[in-house]
């Protein structure tokens, strides 16, 4: 059989065209967020939308507003659409199987930043990208320590009060037992309280107060982020006290409000917990459809600072 030279120009002509559509076609991300309960989500979500631009990348967003049961939901409409990628910040730890396993049997791989889950079934997710929290908490406790050592407490009885996060989250299991783990070396340092704040501002302010009035003689304050911390400072400073001095409070998260609380000299030390991941998630999605493998932890890197950094770190601060 012979075929006419124009004939099969033509077709790899077709053929080299259907690739280079099939080529520009761009990569759909579903991504469910937690919610937007605080400065450092609102800029998570930020870098994940503007990353997304960027990158060229269909982006299919969703606001879980702190709850299980919608971002499951979100995840099972991305499947229903057959997106390239699923990727989310679980809520809390447990609780994600059955969905993630809808996920695997439709082929669609999924990432998962910020937060881990607790499942046995690692192959039910390609990567985890975020911060070490249990070493976030280790950090907040050395950290006391070393300011309690150079102040001449250390071996004085502290009480100690801890505003958690949401509670079954990843970092709030994490960072309260980094915490604890940390200040168990001494055993004069005890947590006399500890209630969750929901990682919200008003209920942080909310809890501080409650803890204030059981307990007028609290020494130090650590709270699982910044906007509970920024919230207690309130409550502290409506109960006539001085955030800061009279109370020491160590956070987490390095916003730009802990930065301004510390220069005014009402937040000692924040642990710095970098929402920047929008642009490593975009590679990450490139790298696993291009057929790549990932490492099954990406560890962000990050510093303490300290009140006495905070105005020299702050113009650089990005969220």
């Amino acid at each position: 059989m012979k075929f006419n030279g124009k004939i099969l120009s033509a077709l790899a002509v077709a053929a080299l065209a259907a690739t280079a559509v099939f080529a520009q076609k761009p990569i759909t991300l579903g991504f469910a967020q937690v919610g937007a309960e605080s400065e450092w989500r609102t800029a998570n979500t930020k870098s994940i939308q503007d990353s997304a631009k960027a990158a060229g990348i269909n982006l299919k967003f969703s606001d879980a507003q702190q709850k299980q049961e919608n971002q499951i939901k979100a995840i099972r409409s991305y499947i229903a659409q057959k997106v390239d990628v699923i990727a989310f910040s679980p809520v809390v730890e447990s609780g994600w199987d059955t969905v993630l396993m809808e996920a695997k049997a439709a082929k669609i791989p999924v990432i998962l930043t910020d937060r881990a889950v607790d499942s046995k079934d690692t192959s039910l997710y390609v990567t985890f990208m975020g911060s070490d929290f249990v070493l976030e908490g280790h950090r907040a406790g050395q950290w006391l320590i070393e300011d309690l050592t150079k102040n001449g407490m250390i071996k004085k009885d502290v009480d100690i009060v801890e505003l958690q996060g949401t509670v079954g989250s990843a970092p709030a299991i994490d960072r309260k037992k980094g915490f604890a783990d940390e200040i168990s070396k001494y055993p004069n340092l005890k947590i006399t309280r500890s209630q969750t704040g929901d990682f919200t501002r008003a209920q942080g302010k909310e809890v501080m107060e409650a803890f204030l009035k059981a307990d007028p003689n609290i020494q130090v304050l650590f709270a699982h982020n910044d906007d509970m911390a920024l919230g207690a400072i309130q409550a502290i400073e409506e109960a006539g006290k001085k955030p800061g001095q009279d109370i020491i409070i160590v956070s987490i998260d390095g916003v730009k409000g802990a930065f301004e609380a510390m220069m005014a000299g009402k937040l000692n030390c924040s642990v710095e917990c970098s929402p920047l991941l929008g642009p490593q998630l975009m590679q990450a999605c490139k790298d696993v459809l291009a057929g790549k493998t990932l490492p099954k932890r990406i560890v962000t890197q990050e510093s303490v600072y300290p009140a006495e950094k905070a105005a020299a770190a702050y113009p650089s601060r990005q969220y």
